[in-house]
């Protein structure tokens, strides 16, 4: 009856958010309240444990996620985000449009919404197109799969802390993000020779106009941009920092440096770290940065928090609810140590992902319900979590259609018809979370 329970308030949160449109966080929170009154909870219990859950989540990644937003809005603002994508073009070159997409795609979103990524950085895609002579199509999925690989895999992106939040797993943020740009390759890669293979043979009324965009006239159109240490040192000292704390926790003992490299390296003060390295990026100090583009990194970060926040108060009910102990009574030994296990999260994340759209809510809610089954299972560690996460967000991926706004962002800014979109991006997603879990398989076979 309870695994019933659980199954019936899974099904209530997708019915409430994809067919009633419903918010996200309320309908978590409809999930939570269901669970601990039918499971037979006393009503003040379950009125503190959605409390404890909600408020337990927001104090191990809270300021992670509002940092982390906080450090796109500035990138995006800056022209960080376009002198990034400037460097991996000059690096690439031109001979090869769409993998020097897909990279920026990759780069771009390990900071920076994947919907936001896409729309500032469209007219530099059609100018790139343009002058290399290859369709829009091809080069609006090689960058819409590239961001959507580090969206769903990578933190300080929000979606991949609150799953390694909910699963207890962040305090080895460092090792998911490692693992996570690793895992993302594959996928990018994959998104890459679809955007080739099918994006080419997609024509948009766009191919056919005679209106040029003019590459440097663009380039010259995003104003004065920062230099490309000052553009990179936002993502990539958070990433050190936390990689170097990682490593003295690890194998430096308790000595002072070890202490501080693990005061610094904490994913909170790393990521604030960040937010300073983005300071240096402001035009000026004045009114409108300071308050006014923080105060729309923290609008931006503010429905994250709170579907983040509501996805720990529901995984906190379920397993104050006895599910974990029940768990623990049955035989997983088939399972327990196998990589099969992985296609558990993964499957839970895509059909949540199909239904609903949103890959952070798939994310959220998937890792929530497979909490408990880690204990049980004996996966505990830094890469069997990392990998869980890895799994969680292949299922993420699977798949991106019409009720997925970042769909409609890449369809419109693209000019693809929507049978278009489907036989391009949608087999894309569906492509790059198959090879994703594979690969997230074969990591665990290697090193678990």
């Amino acid at each position: 009856m309870l695994f019933a329970m659980i199954i019936l308030s899974v099904v209530l949160i997708i019915f409430l958010t994809a067919v009633l449109k419903v918010h996200p966080f309320l309908s978590l929170l409809a999930g939570a309240f269901f669970i601990g009154i039918t499971s037979g909870m006393p009503l003040l219990t379950v009125v503190d444990t959605v409390n404890e859950g909600f408020g337990g989540l927001m104090k191990g990644i809270g300021i992670v996620i509002v940092a982390g937003t906080i450090i796109g809005v500035i990138l995006e603002k800056s022209g960080a985000a376009y002198r990034m994508a400037e460097v991996v073009l000059r690096v690439i070159g031109e001979k090869r449009p769409q993998l020097a997409m897909s990279l920026i795609g990759y780069i771009v979103s390990i900071p920076v919404f994947c919907d936001s990524g896409f729309v500032i950085l469209s007219s530099l895609k059609k100018a790139l197109a343009k002058r290399a002579g290859v369709t829009i199509a091809s080069m609006s999925v090689a960058l819409a799969t590239g961001l959507f690989a580090t969206h769903t895999l990578v933190p300080p992106t929000p979606g991949p802390i609150a799953a390694a939040g909910n699963i207890g797993a962040e305090g080895y943020l460092g090792v998911i993000i490692i693992i996570g740009l690793i895992v993302a390759i594959p996928a990018t890669l994959v998104g890459y020779l679809w955007a080739v293979k099918v994006g080419s043979k997609i024509s948009v009324p766009e191919d056919e106009e005679s209106v040029t965009f003019n590459y440097d006239e663009i380039v010259k159109s995003f104003g004065e941009m920062p230099s490309a240490f000052k553009a990179f040192l936002p993502i990539v000292l958070p990433i050190i920092l936390i990689g170097a704390g990682s490593v003295a926790k690890l194998i430096m003992g308790e000595s002072g440096f070890s202490l501080f490299l693990q005061f610094v390296g904490s994913p909170s003060v790393a990521l604030l770290f960040g937010v300073l390295a983005a300071f240096l990026l402001l035009p000026k100090w004045n009114e409108e940065t300071l308050t006014g583009w923080i105060g729309e990194g923290l609008k931006e970060a503010a429905p994250i928090l709170l579907i983040t926040g509501a996805g720990g108060a529901f995984g906190k009910v379920i397993s104050t609810s006895g599910v974990a102990e029940l768990i623990g009574e049955m035989n997983f030994t088939a399972l327990a140590g196998g990589a099969l296990f992985l296609l558990v999260p993964f499957f839970i994340s895509a059909a949540l992902k199909t239904a609903q759209g949103s890959s952070t809510a798939a994310l959220v809610i998937a890792s929530t319900l497979v909490a408990p089954l880690l204990p049980a299972m004996g996966i505990e560690g830094a890469i069997p979590l990392a990998l869980v996460v890895m799994a969680v967000g292949a299922g993420a991926m699977t798949v991106s259609h019409v009720n997925d706004s970042f769909f409609w962002v890449v369809t419109e800014f693209s000019g693809m018809k929507v049978t278009d979109a489907y036989k391009a991006q949608t087999m894309a997603t569906l492509l790059m979370g198959v090879t994703t879990i594979i690969f997230t398989m074969i990591l665990w076979l290697i090193f678990v």
